[in-house]
Protein backbone atom coordinates (compact mmCIF):
# COMPACT_ATOMS: atom_id res chain seq x y z
CA UNK A 1 0.00 0.00 0.00
CA UNK A 2 1.66 3.57 -0.84
CA UNK A 3 1.67 5.62 2.21
CA UNK A 4 2.76 9.21 3.07
CA UNK A 5 3.73 9.30 6.70
CA UNK A 6 3.12 12.67 8.56
CA UNK A 7 4.76 13.89 11.50
CA UNK A 8 7.58 15.94 13.16
CA UNK A 9 9.19 15.79 16.51
CA UNK A 10 11.45 13.01 17.64
CA UNK A 11 8.58 11.27 19.20
CA UNK A 12 7.42 10.14 15.73
CA UNK A 13 10.81 8.57 14.81
CA UNK A 14 10.41 5.07 15.75
CA UNK A 15 7.10 5.42 13.49
CA UNK A 16 8.29 6.59 10.58
CA UNK A 17 11.28 4.05 10.78
CA UNK A 18 8.78 1.16 10.92
CA UNK A 19 7.09 2.27 8.24
CA UNK A 20 10.21 2.59 5.98
CA UNK A 21 10.89 -0.90 7.33
CA UNK A 22 7.45 -2.31 6.52
CA UNK A 23 5.74 -4.07 3.64
CA UNK A 24 4.06 -0.69 2.56
CA UNK A 25 5.48 1.70 -0.10
CA UNK A 26 6.66 5.23 1.59
CA UNK A 27 6.40 7.65 -0.95
CA UNK A 28 6.55 11.05 1.01
CA UNK A 29 6.69 12.49 4.29
CA UNK A 30 4.69 15.69 5.44
CA UNK A 31 5.75 17.34 8.16
CA UNK A 32 5.79 20.96 9.76
CA UNK A 33 8.17 23.54 8.03
CA UNK A 34 11.57 24.34 9.32
CA UNK A 35 11.54 26.34 12.68
CA UNK A 36 14.43 28.55 14.11
CA UNK A 37 16.14 26.76 17.37
CA UNK A 38 19.05 27.69 20.16
CA UNK A 39 20.14 30.78 20.97
CA UNK A 40 21.11 31.69 17.27
CA UNK A 41 17.86 30.93 16.08
CA UNK A 42 18.32 29.23 12.90
CA UNK A 43 16.17 27.37 10.84
CA UNK A 44 16.17 23.83 11.63
CA UNK A 45 14.77 21.37 9.81
CA UNK A 46 12.42 18.49 12.01
CA UNK A 47 13.34 15.37 13.43
CA UNK A 48 11.11 13.50 11.05
CA UNK A 49 12.17 15.91 7.91
CA UNK A 50 16.03 14.73 8.84
CA UNK A 51 15.43 11.34 9.15
CA UNK A 52 13.06 11.30 5.71
CA UNK A 53 16.04 12.77 3.99
CA UNK A 54 18.38 10.24 5.51
CA UNK A 55 16.05 7.57 3.48
CA UNK A 56 15.85 9.24 0.65
CA UNK A 57 12.10 9.95 1.01
CA UNK A 58 10.81 13.35 -0.53
CA UNK A 59 9.68 15.52 2.24
CA UNK A 60 6.45 18.33 2.15
CA UNK A 61 6.66 20.80 4.47
CA UNK A 62 3.43 22.62 4.00
CA UNK A 63 2.99 26.23 6.22
CA UNK A 64 -0.81 24.68 6.75
CA UNK A 65 -1.97 21.54 5.47
CA UNK A 66 -5.29 23.52 3.95
CA UNK A 67 -2.56 25.36 1.25
CA UNK A 68 -3.59 24.23 -2.52
CA UNK A 69 -0.21 23.71 -3.62
CA UNK A 70 0.64 20.89 -0.69
CA UNK A 71 -3.00 19.18 -1.75
CA UNK A 72 -1.58 18.80 -5.63
CA UNK A 73 1.40 17.22 -4.32
CA UNK A 74 -0.02 15.22 -1.96
CA UNK A 75 -2.66 13.79 -4.89
CA UNK A 76 0.21 13.07 -7.09
CA UNK A 77 1.57 10.60 -4.34
CA UNK A 78 -1.23 9.35 -4.88
CA UNK A 79 -1.01 7.61 -1.23
CA UNK A 80 -3.76 5.05 -0.09
CA UNK A 81 -3.24 6.00 3.20
CA UNK A 82 -1.30 8.67 5.80
CA UNK A 83 0.06 7.25 9.14
CA UNK A 84 0.41 10.29 11.62
CA UNK A 85 2.55 10.46 14.28
CA UNK A 86 2.33 14.06 16.55
CA UNK A 87 2.20 16.51 12.69
CA UNK A 88 0.97 19.07 15.14
CA UNK A 89 -0.97 20.80 12.24
CA UNK A 90 -5.14 20.46 12.00
CA UNK A 91 -6.11 18.90 9.05
CA UNK A 92 -8.94 20.17 6.95
CA UNK A 93 -11.64 18.04 5.53
CA UNK A 94 -9.84 18.71 2.25
CA UNK A 95 -7.15 16.85 3.10
CA UNK A 96 -8.56 14.02 4.64
CA UNK A 97 -10.01 13.54 1.88
CA UNK A 98 -7.62 12.88 -0.40
CA UNK A 99 -5.72 9.07 0.78
CA UNK A 100 -8.45 6.38 0.25
CA UNK A 101 -7.93 5.03 3.27
CA UNK A 102 -7.90 8.53 5.31
CA UNK A 103 -4.93 9.95 7.89
CA UNK A 104 -4.77 6.90 10.06
CA UNK A 105 -3.43 8.24 13.55
CA UNK A 106 -1.13 6.93 16.48
CA UNK A 107 -2.11 8.49 19.43
CA UNK A 108 -0.67 7.85 22.80
CA UNK A 109 -3.24 6.92 25.04
CA UNK A 110 -6.42 4.81 25.51
CA UNK A 111 -9.00 6.58 23.49
CA UNK A 112 -11.36 8.01 24.31
CA UNK A 113 -9.50 8.58 27.36
CA UNK A 114 -7.49 11.88 26.99
CA UNK A 115 -8.27 13.03 23.97
CA UNK A 116 -5.83 16.26 22.90
CA UNK A 117 -2.21 17.57 23.43
CA UNK A 118 -0.86 15.94 26.13
CA UNK A 119 -2.28 12.74 26.83
CA UNK A 120 1.03 11.22 28.48
CA UNK A 121 1.37 13.81 31.00
CA UNK A 122 -2.21 14.13 31.72
CA UNK A 123 -1.98 10.60 32.55
CA UNK A 124 0.27 10.83 34.65
CA UNK A 125 -0.77 13.79 36.15
CA UNK A 126 -3.96 12.31 36.90
CA UNK A 127 -2.60 9.33 38.64
CA UNK A 128 -3.66 6.64 36.14
CA UNK A 129 -1.88 2.69 36.75
CA UNK A 130 -2.31 1.83 33.05
CA UNK A 131 -2.03 3.93 29.82
CA UNK A 132 -1.71 2.84 26.18
CA UNK A 133 -1.62 3.57 22.24
CA UNK A 134 -4.61 3.87 19.94
CA UNK A 135 -4.53 3.64 16.00
CA UNK A 136 -7.74 5.96 14.41
CA UNK A 137 -8.97 7.56 11.22
CA UNK A 138 -8.88 10.94 11.67
CA UNK A 139 -11.76 13.39 11.01
CA UNK A 140 -12.45 16.51 12.17
CA UNK A 141 -13.61 16.04 15.63
CA UNK A 142 -10.34 16.27 18.25
CA UNK A 143 -9.11 12.62 18.60
CA UNK A 144 -12.81 11.19 17.84
CA UNK A 145 -12.54 9.27 14.91
CA UNK A 146 -13.36 5.22 14.67
CA UNK A 147 -10.34 3.02 15.94
CA UNK A 148 -8.82 0.55 14.90
CA UNK A 149 -6.15 -1.17 17.61
CA UNK A 150 -4.81 -0.86 20.90
CA UNK A 151 -1.62 -1.23 23.02
CA UNK A 152 -1.57 -1.30 26.96
CA UNK A 153 1.29 0.34 28.86
CA UNK A 154 1.98 -0.42 32.70
CA UNK A 155 2.93 3.30 33.88
CA UNK A 156 5.54 2.71 36.81
CA UNK A 157 6.17 4.22 39.82
CA UNK A 158 9.01 6.92 38.82
CA UNK A 159 7.85 7.58 35.63
CA UNK A 160 8.35 10.78 34.16
CA UNK A 161 6.75 12.04 30.57
CA UNK A 162 9.78 11.24 28.25
CA UNK A 163 10.63 7.71 30.02
CA UNK A 164 6.96 6.52 29.39
CA UNK A 165 6.32 8.22 25.94
CA UNK A 166 9.54 7.09 25.07
CA UNK A 167 8.59 3.31 25.66
CA UNK A 168 4.90 3.89 23.99
CA UNK A 169 6.65 5.78 20.86
CA UNK A 170 8.23 2.18 20.34
CA UNK A 171 5.61 -0.08 21.19
CA UNK A 172 3.70 2.11 19.29
CA UNK A 173 5.26 2.15 16.35
CA UNK A 174 4.52 -1.97 15.90
CA UNK A 175 0.78 -0.92 15.99
CA UNK A 176 0.58 1.67 13.55
CA UNK A 177 2.34 -0.82 10.89
CA UNK A 178 -0.19 -3.55 11.92
CA UNK A 179 -2.75 -1.56 11.14
CA UNK A 180 -1.89 -0.49 8.27
CA UNK A 181 -1.16 -4.08 7.30
CA UNK A 182 -5.04 -4.71 8.19
CA UNK A 183 -6.30 -1.99 6.23
CA UNK A 184 -4.45 -3.05 3.05
CA UNK A 185 -6.08 -6.81 3.52
CA UNK A 186 -8.80 -5.79 4.44
CA UNK A 187 -8.44 -7.55 7.50
CA UNK A 188 -9.25 -4.56 10.11
CA UNK A 189 -12.11 -2.16 10.02
CA UNK A 190 -12.31 1.39 12.08
CA UNK A 191 -14.91 0.67 14.97
CA UNK A 192 -16.20 4.31 17.14
CA UNK A 193 -15.27 5.59 19.84
CA UNK A 194 -18.42 4.87 23.06
CA UNK A 195 -19.74 7.86 23.62
CA UNK A 196 -18.27 7.06 27.55
CA UNK A 197 -14.85 7.86 29.54
CA UNK A 198 -14.18 10.76 27.10
CA UNK A 199 -11.13 12.75 28.97
CA UNK A 200 -9.88 15.90 27.73
CA UNK A 201 -5.85 16.63 27.81
CA UNK A 202 -4.90 19.85 26.66
CA UNK A 203 -1.53 21.08 26.23
CA UNK A 204 0.22 21.94 29.94
CA UNK A 205 1.48 25.26 30.03
CA UNK A 206 3.82 26.72 32.01
CA UNK A 207 1.79 28.50 34.65
CA UNK A 208 0.39 25.05 34.78
CA UNK A 209 3.77 23.56 35.83
CA UNK A 210 4.08 25.91 38.58
CA UNK A 211 4.28 24.03 42.05
CA UNK A 212 1.06 24.83 44.75
CA UNK A 213 3.69 23.22 47.80
CA UNK A 214 0.60 23.16 49.91
CA UNK A 215 -1.12 20.65 47.11
CA UNK A 216 -0.68 16.44 48.88
CA UNK A 217 3.44 15.31 48.05
CA UNK A 218 1.49 12.44 46.40
CA UNK A 219 -0.02 14.91 43.72
CA UNK A 220 3.16 16.83 43.91
CA UNK A 221 4.98 13.82 43.05
CA UNK A 222 3.01 13.08 39.90
CA UNK A 223 3.03 16.90 38.42
CA UNK A 224 6.64 17.01 38.51
CA UNK A 225 7.20 13.70 36.73
CA UNK A 226 4.46 14.76 34.12
CA UNK A 227 6.03 17.66 33.39
CA UNK A 228 9.28 16.52 33.18
CA UNK A 229 11.04 16.84 30.48
CA UNK A 230 8.78 19.61 29.46
CA UNK A 231 7.64 22.68 30.07
CA UNK A 232 9.49 21.63 33.46
CA UNK A 233 8.20 21.75 37.12
CA UNK A 234 9.27 24.77 38.95
CA UNK A 235 9.01 26.71 42.17
CA UNK A 236 10.52 30.19 42.89
CA UNK A 237 13.12 30.57 45.67
CA UNK A 238 14.25 34.17 46.50
CA UNK A 239 12.32 35.81 43.51
CA UNK A 240 13.83 33.07 41.09
CA UNK A 241 12.71 30.88 39.12
CA UNK A 242 13.96 27.01 40.05
CA UNK A 243 12.91 24.27 37.60
CA UNK A 244 12.62 20.88 39.42
CA UNK A 245 13.56 17.31 38.53
CA UNK A 246 11.46 14.33 39.89
CA UNK A 247 10.92 13.95 43.88
CA UNK A 248 11.19 11.12 46.36
CA UNK A 249 9.32 10.80 49.74
CA UNK A 250 10.94 12.18 52.92
CA UNK A 251 10.80 11.31 56.29
CA UNK A 252 8.67 13.44 58.33
CA UNK A 253 6.27 16.99 57.63
CA UNK A 254 7.46 20.32 57.47
CA UNK A 255 5.30 23.70 57.27
CA UNK A 256 4.42 23.71 52.73
CA UNK A 257 7.00 25.32 51.09
CA UNK A 258 9.55 25.07 54.06
CA UNK A 259 12.87 23.76 52.70
CA UNK A 260 15.43 21.85 55.10
CA UNK A 261 19.07 21.70 53.51
CA UNK A 262 21.37 18.63 54.84
CA UNK A 263 24.58 17.38 53.93
CA UNK A 264 22.82 15.08 50.77
CA UNK A 265 19.44 15.79 50.40
CA UNK A 266 17.30 19.25 50.55
CA UNK A 267 13.76 18.14 51.63
CA UNK A 268 10.37 20.36 51.03
CA UNK A 269 7.21 20.76 52.99
CA UNK A 270 4.04 19.73 50.94
CA UNK A 271 0.47 19.46 52.12
CA UNK A 272 0.83 16.07 53.68
CA UNK A 273 4.54 14.43 53.95
CA UNK A 274 7.65 16.30 52.90
CA UNK A 275 9.66 15.31 49.59
CA UNK A 276 13.39 15.78 49.00
CA UNK A 277 14.39 17.28 45.70
CA UNK A 278 16.38 15.56 43.06
CA UNK A 279 17.89 17.73 40.77
CA UNK A 280 17.46 21.58 40.26
CA UNK A 281 18.06 24.01 37.46
CA UNK A 282 18.28 27.95 38.96
CA UNK A 283 17.73 30.10 34.95
CA UNK A 284 20.54 29.90 33.07
CA UNK A 285 22.42 27.03 35.09
CA UNK A 286 22.90 23.73 34.19
CA UNK A 287 20.51 21.13 35.85
CA UNK A 288 22.25 19.52 39.12
CA UNK A 289 21.78 17.83 42.38
CA UNK A 290 19.59 19.90 45.15
CA UNK A 291 22.38 19.13 47.88
CA UNK A 292 24.86 20.94 45.31
CA UNK A 293 22.78 24.05 44.61
CA UNK A 294 21.95 24.13 48.96
CA UNK A 295 25.23 23.90 49.40
CA UNK A 296 26.41 27.02 46.81
CA UNK A 297 23.75 29.27 48.25
CA UNK A 298 24.67 28.30 51.67
CA UNK A 299 21.48 27.41 53.30
CA UNK A 300 20.76 28.12 56.61
CA UNK A 301 17.02 26.63 57.44
CA UNK A 302 13.81 28.99 57.56
CA UNK A 303 13.91 29.39 53.49
CA UNK A 304 10.90 28.86 51.57
CA UNK A 305 9.84 28.25 48.23
CA UNK A 306 6.61 30.03 46.88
Amino acid sequence: MRVVFAGTPEVALPALHAVAESAHDLVGVVTRPDAPTGRGRHLTASPVAEAAEALGVPVLKPDHPRDPEFQEALRALAPAACPVVAYGALLPQSALDIPEHGWVNLHFSLLPAWRGAAPVQRSIWAGDDVTGATTFRIVKALDAGPTYGLMTEIIRPTDTAGDLLGRLAEGGAGLLVATLDGIADGSLEARPQPDDGVSLAPKISVDDARVDWTQPAAQIDRQVRACTPTPGAWTTYDGERLKLGPVTAADGALPPGEVVAGKNAVAVGTGTAAVRLGEVQAVGKRPIPAADWARGLRLRGGEVFA
